[in-house]
């Protein structure tokens, strides 16, 4: 894996494998492989945010140390990516099906507004764990 940078392996394999497996959890569920959507809707288990930022985390830290500058600002990144994805973007996701539920309600013929799902914590948790093992095995695959 010569000349291919480890932090941006990380980076799309903790994307790549979150959305994955968030597709196939969804396909599992629903006993049929048309949720394709799943690839790029954020929502449901696990983070890919999550798992994305903390596999980038996790390979700054092997790479360069947990004193590095590097190291620190992953890290901020990380934990404010994973406290939105459960405070801001979740809140907003409810509020955007609160709203849905009201506009049938009324029968209103005002188009239902997409309602963004954000996460619940054990799926910012289970991507958070994933990407720590991308990040591990980005680490090794390159070293």
């Amino acid at each position: 894996m010569e000349g291919i940078s480890p932090y941006l392996l990380a980076i799309a394999a903790g994307w790549i494998v979150a959305q994955g497996a968030k597709y196939l959890l969804v396909a599992i569920k629903h006993r049929n492989l048309s949720q394709i959507r799943q690839l790029y809707l954020s929502g449901n288990m696990p983070s890919a945010h999550s798992s994305t930022t903390i596999a980038l985390a996790t390979i700054v830290l092997l790479r360069d140390g947990m004193n590095s500058g590097l190291f620190a600002v992953a890290l901020l990144l990380a934990g404010i990516t994973m406290y939105d994805a459960i405070m801001v973007r979740r809140s907003s996701g409810e509020q955007g099906e609160a709203i849905q539920q009201l506009i049938k309600e009324q029968k209103s013929k005002v188009a239902l507004p997409r309602a963004a799902k954000g996460h619940k914590p054990l799926e910012v948790a289970v991507g958070a764990v994933l990407g720590a093992v991308i990040g591990f095995v980005v680490f090794f695959a390159t070293k």
